[in-house]
């Protein structure tokens, strides 16, 4: 399933000036430097014992169990290069905006007498930096998915739907099925 959190993570990723460790053990390593050269919080993080990951930092165990190979290589993306991810949210959230592009069943409450039913509808487009920034800011404060789709939906609603306050007052658009998403800086 699509989410509107995990594609804005891609899309400050896309911003990595270095590439993600990809070894097991290189990964392991990025952790336990970020964790103060501590294994027992990365462990604690991860899910195993204080000596797996020793292991891993030994080259003692190369390849991860499927699962632990997922959950190792989210925590290094969520932790790597965050003076880059920062300024690229800043960035964004300032000057540049963001490119939405989504393909979505989108509902409308809008005036009687006109049309309200939800259909599929492919869109792709700027939103000005206040729409970013309220993402980010949103996504920063921990908000559910739901809220992030309701904040998207509105971005939409007034850039696309309402043309910035210049057509269909009133009108109030929500993202019910979210086929495909995707976000660019």
């Amino acid at each position: 399933m699509v989410t509107v959190g995990e594609e804005l993570d891609k899309a400050v990723q896309g911003a990595f000036t270095r590439p993600v460790p990809k070894s097991a053990g290189a990964q392991m390593r990025y952790l336990v430097k970020k964790h103060g050269g501590r294994t027992k919080p990365v462990a604690e993080l991860l899910g195993i014992s204080q000596r797996t990951v020793e292991r891993y930092l030994n080259n003692q165990i190369k390849t991860p169990r499927p699962q632990l190979a997922d959950r190792l290589e989210r925590e290094v993306r969520v932790r790597w290069q965050p003076q880059v991810r920062a300024r690229a949210k800043q960035a964004s959230a300032t000057t540049g905006g963001i490119m939405i592009d989504v393909q979505a069943r989108f509902g409308y409450t809008a005036a009687p007498g006109s049309t309200d039913d939800a259909r599929v509808r492919h869109l792709t487009l700027a939103l000005p930096a206040r729409h970013a920034a309220r993402l980010f800011q949103a996504q920063d404060a921990g908000y559910t998915e739901d809220q992030l789709r309701q904040i998207a939906a509105e971005a939409l609603g007034e850039v696309y739907f309402r043309d910035s306050g210049r057509r269909a007052h009133g009108l109030e658009v929500e993202l019910t099925d979210l086929l495909d998403l995707e976000f660019e800086l």
